[in-house]
């Protein structure tokens, strides 16, 4: 019991950093939320049952174009697969005698910053340190949603059109730093920036909606990236 609570300690302290960010990223999503017609209640349930920021914002895209739920399910898919992979990651850190319901939990908040927290913590993952991170990031995730929704109708329209370029401030923060370090990646962003400009620009092909654009992008440029420039694995020799 006594290694629980530390553990748990530990996961909230670790999961402080992440549910600040999460906060002034949800904050954003809150304001265009409710700019796309969301209530209070509708954003902030989004948030605290999705936790995923890449898909919770294409989703605000979707149901503004009034897309059907078959597409809405398809693009969530597609999007947050990588989830799937990180979970199964994660679980061979877990102890093989660990519980099912514990490992569902674990599930649930599965986000990328929560899989580098918990993927890099020496020796096997107590379930009780991914509470303390789930303690910590979900209240930020889900209140910055709730003020971001609260506050859109309050602040002067000079000051929501500021706050809405984080989130590509956001983007960009995430993109950079990675793509400087390794030239493909850096040659697969300029691709797909390019296919959705093309997308934009072309009237045949301004008909798509957004959800069937967004997978078919996202399909062309990962799937072919993946073919052309497959990771080495353990032993391999990379020409990067």
């Amino acid at each position: 019991m006594n290694n629980n609570r530390e553990q748990l300690t530990c996961g909230l302290k670790d999961g402080i950093p992440i549910g600040l960010g999460y906060f002034a990223v949800s904050f954003t999503f809150g304001i265009m939320a409710a700019g796309t017609g969301l209530t209070l209640w509708q954003s902030t349930v989004m948030s605290l049952t999705n936790l995923t920021s890449a898909g919770q914002f294409a989703g605000l895209g979707i149901i503004a174009a009034g897309a059907s739920f078959t597409e809405m399910a398809a693009a969530q898919f597609i999007i947050n697969l990588r989830y799937c992979l990180m979970s199964c990651s994660l679980s061979q850190k877990l102890e093989t005698a660990t519980p099912f319901f514990h490992r569902l939990l674990i599930g649930y908040g599965v986000t990328d910053e929560i899989f580098g927290v918990s993927v890099l913590r020496p020796g096997a993952l107590n379930p009780w340190y991914s509470y303390g991170l789930l303690m910590a990031a979900v209240p930020g995730w889900t209140l910055g949603t709730a003020a971001g929704a609260v506050l859109k109708g309050l602040l002067p329209e000079r000051v929501l059109s500021a706050l809405s370029v984080s989130l590509y401030g956001m983007f960009l923060a995430v993109i950079i730093p990675p793509a400087k370090k390794n030239r493909i990646l850096a040659g697969v962003i300029a691709v797909s920036m390019a296919l959705s400009l093309i997308f934009s620009l072309i009237p045949a092909l301004q008909s798509i909606s957004s959800g069937i654009r967004l997978m078919t992008l996202t399909v062309v440029t990962a799937g072919g990236a993946a073919i052309l420039f497959p990771v080495p694995g353990e032993g391999e020799v990379t020409n990067e």
